[in-house]
């Protein structure tokens, strides 16, 4: 079944998982992160946030983790859990208006800080900047970022909290770069020298994906993104156009990333304008009216496709598009 609002189709290639969301931001995300920071330290209804310094030994990487946990969370009655990968130049503080509202619905949300590509690539010799951001966008980064999600997993599904948490019902969430960490981590299958790259966490049971750039290398993005079967939802807006020197995505290619993956259920949002950093915390890019109408509908959206995935509620999925009508330019809902 397929519903829509508009048209819109499209591919342009790009570099191998270069997904650079948050290097488009005008002013460090280092100041926004630290309001978001306090905010989050005062803000807390029906949950609660804990930040763990996690080392991964046999990496020798540190994976930084937030989470917010729903007070409800019990071990008579464990919680979903979304695992969030954040865009380049980001942090776990980072998204924390997904984290709060889905913790405040019942969801637990595990917020990764990906640190080869984390806000510290801000700090240094600006004229150097774009370098930093080039280089944590190459693959051996990428490929880091998939085994920080699994490794956290790894951790806190074996941890203190693990017995609230309910392991058969995880989703892998993202935005930008992390939309591309998430897609991977959902199946998304890439070969080098003739040989697959298994990246895949088989917990990983839907995606959320924000503003994802293409995949590009040895194989059609249909080859690359067909193998990813979990139930996906991707959000993105009409001016949703990644630009850095020497590269440019533009919004056609979240679609052509919809349009690619092999979830037989899947779901796209498109909203009108905006642009593409208006799904991180900022509170004005994209618009200053639009930016909070944007928050609250992908807040929405998400939380209906997650009750569609895991308690079969299809009335909240079903009826959001005539709710935000007004801020949408196509809404795609594919089902077996």
């Amino acid at each position: 079944m397929r519903h829509r609002i508009s048209m819109h189709a499209g591919l342009r290639a790009a570099p191998l998982l270069l997904a650079l969301g948050a290097a488009l931001l005008a002013v460090p995300a280092r100041a926004q992160e630290a309001a978001t920071v306090a905010a989050t330290a005062t803000t807390r209804a029906g949950y609660s946030t804990r930040d763990y310094e996690w080392l991964d030994a046999a990496r020798q990487r540190q994976v930084p983790v937030r989470l917010y946990l729903p007070d409800s969370a019990s071990a008579d009655q464990p919680v979903p859990l979304v695992v969030f990968s954040h865009g380049i130049g980001g942090s776990r503080a980072g998204y924390s208006y997904l984290g709060r509202y889905w913790a405040s619905q019942g969801y637990a949300s595990l917020h990764l800080q990906h640190v080869g590509s984390d806000r510290n690539l801000w700090v240094g010799n600006p004229f150097a900047l774009v370098s930093r951001l080039q280089g944590a966008a190459q693959e051996a980064e990428a490929l880091a970022r998939v085994r920080d999600l699994s490794f956290a997993l790894d951790q806190v599904l074996a941890g203190e909290l693990a017995p609230r948490l309910d392991g058969q019902r995880i989703v892998a969430a993202g935005h930008s770069y992390g939309a591309n960490t998430t897609l991977l981590a959902a199946g998304a299958a890439v070969q080098r020298n003739g040989a697959l790259l298994d990246l895949r966490d088989a917990r990983i049971k839907a995606a959320i994906v924000l503003s994802a750039p293409p995949f590009y290398g040895e194989a059609s993005p249909q080859q690359i993104l067909g193998p990813v079967r979990v139930p996906s939802l991707h959000v993105t807006a009409t001016e949703d156009i990644i630009r850095i020197p020497g590269y440019y995505s533009g919004a056609d290619d979240r679609v052509a990333v919809f349009d690619a993956t092999g979830s037989a259920r899947k779901t796209l949002a498109v909203f009108s304008g905006g642009s593409h950093s208006m799904f991180t915390d900022r509170p004005g890019t994209g618009g200053v009216q639009l930016n909070p109408q944007v928050k609250e509908a992908t807040r929405e959206l998400s939380l209906a496709f997650l009750n569609s995935v895991f308690k079969g509620d299809e009335v909240a999925l079903a009826a959001w598009p005539t709710q935000f009508a007004g801020i949408l330019a196509r809404f795609t809902r594919s089902t077996p």
